[in-house]
């Protein structure tokens, strides 16, 4: 698939990669996988495609449900745990 330029398009994936917390190549993949999943061809239909993951992207953010969310839950201390440190 050849590299999508419209500037409609290119403001979308930026807005799902600052979403997800991800790089604008990455979030233009997924749209691009999306795009191929879906068969679409002209740029109003990509375009639809990438507003819809967007929306899909915002609806995560909002229940907290972001990749970045979920790694610094994951990589917080327990109050009495700081400092611990399990060996081999």
């Amino acid at each position: 698939m050849y590299p999508i330029n419209d500037r409609e398009y290119l403001k979308i994936c930026a807005k799902i990669a600052n979403l997800m917390s991800i790089s604008l190549s990455s979030a233009k993949k997924k749209v691009e996988i999306q795009i191929a999943k879906v068969g679409s061809k002209t740029i109003q239909e990509k375009i639809q495609v990438a507003q819809n993951l967007l929306e899909i992207c915002e609806k995560n953010e909002g229940e907290k449900l972001s990749s970045s969310r979920i790694l610094d839950k994951l990589m917080a201390t327990l109050d009495d745990e700081d400092n611990f440190l399990t060996e081999d």
